[in-house]
């Protein structure tokens, strides 16, 4: 392993400077990420004194404190609020983007040229932006400007149709894999690429993300499925959703369940071993009646013990069967806590990078909490030249 350096670098993206125009989820956790790596992320915040919206939604929100959503996806960033609706914003705003590396951005297409703050304004003042906006549909196409959440965006990509068992509605995941995958994960791919080629060339770039796209471009054994059979398969009747007995989840006698991914022949062949059932064994991908029969007599076997029970039998075993953990539970796992990936940041519980970097060890005592609202506006000014009095006169101004 590479030795850690020791100073002031404080990531690799040590020195690369964002502004942060987005709310509520997709962007402002992809720029928590570039936050974590070290990047100097300011959140530019709008709507009045209220800011990001997410502010004040879901859980933990209050007349003095923000939601515990928006704590934990805003770590690390300085917050500058900022009325881009007033000629005087745009000009801040302006100025601050002479000097930055990447803008990221959530609005609907157009909103920022609009303002007056589009890629083009930017380039024309810093031809080596990385402007990266992120939308659920993309900047091209009969819906791009289409209004839309997570919720629209699996459906939209034929995802949604997918999650559930044979039979049943679909089920609504609580994880917002649009948002997230599509909208956190792959504008940091697509913009740190951006980035590396500013770098190299001089020559920035627009980063057209659509959540959809991203989800879409994803769905690789669906799309197998289509290749193979000339469409898609019902939700649940599929080789990776549960159509198949090796490949599903089985109820246990405490009404909790029981995780079996025993695809390769080897894994299923030991799991038959285990439960006792060897008859079972060249029956692992068995489909239509075979597989229905073979389902109902391990969905029996599992059936008859507790999930302590199965889970200490295949503890022991190789064959990657695991327990279907609640989130309490795997907030406490062993694996969790090995990993550091439970972490306290101005009081709340949040989770750690999901990336280990050995050059650039992660220390969550070195994090900033979320910052309120317009709490760095008067630093952030300063170091962009703006004088003691020209900040006053913006601040009385209600500019910032």
């Amino acid at each position: 392993m590479t030795e850690a350096i020791s100073g002031p670098l404080s990531g690799p993206l040590s020195g690369l400077k964002v502004l942060d125009l987005t709310r509520l989820l997709p962007g402002p956790v992809a720029t928590m990420h570039l936050a974590d790596l070290g990047a100097d992320v300011t959140k530019i915040e709008g709507d009045g004194a209220a800011g990001d919206y997410a502010r004040s939604m879901g859980y933990g929100a209050s007349a003095t404190e923000d939601s515990y959503y928006f704590r934990m996806v805003n770590r690390n960033k300085r917050s500058l609020k900022l009325d881009l609706k007033r000629p005087e914003g745009v000009a801040v705003f302006m100025r601050l983007a002479q000097d930055a590396d990447v803008i990221v951005e959530g609005f609907r297409p157009g909103v920022t040229d609009k303002l007056g703050i589009g890629y083009d304004a930017i380039k024309a003042i810093n031809p080596r932006i990385v402007y990266c906006a992120i939308t659920g549909y993309g900047q091209t196409g009969p819906w791009a400007a289409k209004a839309g959440h997570d919720l629209n965006y699996i459906a939209t990509a034929g995802l949604l149709d997918q999650i559930g068992t044979a039979g049943d509605a679909p089920a609504i995941p609580n994880l917002q894999v649009g948002d997230l995958l599509g909208g956190a994960l792959t504008p940091l791919l697509g913009l740190l690429a951006a980035v590396i080629g500013a770098k190299t060339t001089g020559r920035g770039s627009f980063v057209d993300v659509a959540m959809t796209d991203a989800l879409f471009a994803h769905m690789v054994f669906p799309l197998s499925t289509i290749l193979e059979h000339g469409h898609s398969m019902p939700r649940g009747t599929d080789l990776l959703n549960g159509g198949v007995p090796c490949y599903s989840v089985y109820r246990t006698s405490d009404a909790r369940y029981l995780a079996v991914g025993a695809l390769e022949t080897k894994f299923w062949q030991e799991f038959c071993r285990v439960i006792a059932r060897p008859d079972l064994a060249l029956l692992g991908i068995a489909t239509g009646a075979d597989g229905e029969r073979v389902r109902g007599e391990v969905a029996a076997v599992i059936a008859a013990q507790t999930l302590a029970y199965w889970d200490q039998v295949f503890a022991v075993t190789d064959c990657c069967v695991t327990p279907v953990l609640t989130l309490d539970e795997a907030l406490v796992h062993a694996q969790r806590m090995a990993r550091d990936m439970v972490i306290e940041i101005g009081g709340v519980k949040q989770y750690a990078p999901p990336f280990k970097l050995s050059t650039w060890p992660w220390d969550s005592k070195l994090s900033r909490p979320a910052p309120k609202v317009g709490a760095d506006g008067t630093a952030i000014l300063q170091a962009a030249g703006y004088s003691d009095a020209e900040i006053s006169r913006l601040q009385a101004a209600g500019i910032v």
